[in-house]
């Protein structure tokens, strides 16, 4: 398989500490990828500079083949959803839409569906900043997809949102994974992993790659081992 995404021993220091300490990966296309951590690991660090965002102290990442501190020419391709609402807060849902579309190039055509596969018909005329959490997300996802990326890397995309959102937004990724895209996603819930084809789970600034049943298992693993130390029952 061809691969979208290579990163080769990146560090990335924040306030002198080390928060990724040689992360090296490789993502295929078609494939989905979940950076799984809990708060504070580093996981929006590590997809920001995957997705060409922030500058790091060493090492490379290549994005369809471009390194991303020699040439921006794979941004056409890329889809972003952060966990940072980024999004023109003072604009209306069809106004975001409107202008996201115009800036990115995306067309009519593939905005109209979006709108309709979200559900987003009821809030274009509502302002962005009313939104609740699973709304915002559908039009933040909408924005991502609105130029037909190739590659698509999303930031906690189902966190804390209401089931109906949920499902829209799975619906949508797996119609974007069926027509070739490729998924990128920063992840603290475990419901999320049977998703994915593969899980990174990074902890203490480095990576370690398991299919989604073995993350489960080795999660479970972890939570007996502390429980044991801890000196916990559990009848």
């Amino acid at each position: 398989m061809q691969p979208v995404i290579v990163a080769n021993d990146v560090v990335q220091v924040v306030t002198k500490k080390t928060v990724l300490n040689g992360i090296s990966l490789q993502v295929n296309r078609g494939e989905t990828l979940g950076i799984f951590g809990t708060k504070g690991t580093g996981k929006t660090t590590l997809l920001h500079i995957l997705a060409g965002l922030d500058r790091f102290k060493s090492g490379t990442v290549e994005i369809l083949g471009y390194d991303v501190r020699k040439s921006d020419k794979y941004k056409g391709q890329l889809g972003l959803v952060t966990q940072e609402k980024s999004l023109f807060q003072e604009l209306k849902v069809a106004e975001n839409l409107d202008f996201i579309a115009t800036l990115r190039g995306g067309n009519r055509t593939v905005l109209e569906r979006l709108v309709t596969q979200l559900k987003l018909q009821e809030l274009l005329a509502e302002p962005v900043s009313t939104l609740d959490n699973g709304l915002y997300q559908r039009v933040a996802l909408a924005c991502a997809l609105l130029h037909q990326p190739t590659v698509l890397i999303a930031d906690e995309l189902i966190k804390d949102i209401d089931l109906a959102s949920r499902h829209l937004i799975l619906l949508t990724i797996r119609q974007f994974l069926q027509e070739g895209g490729t998924l990128v996603c920063g992840f603290s819930n475990l419901d999320y992993a049977h998703q994915l084809n593969r899980v990174a789970w990074l902890a203490d600034g480095t990576l370690n790659f398991y299919s989604p049943a073995e993350l489960e298992a080795e999660w479970q693993r972890q939570i007996r081992e502390y429980a044991g130390l801890s000196g916990e029952r559990h009848d």
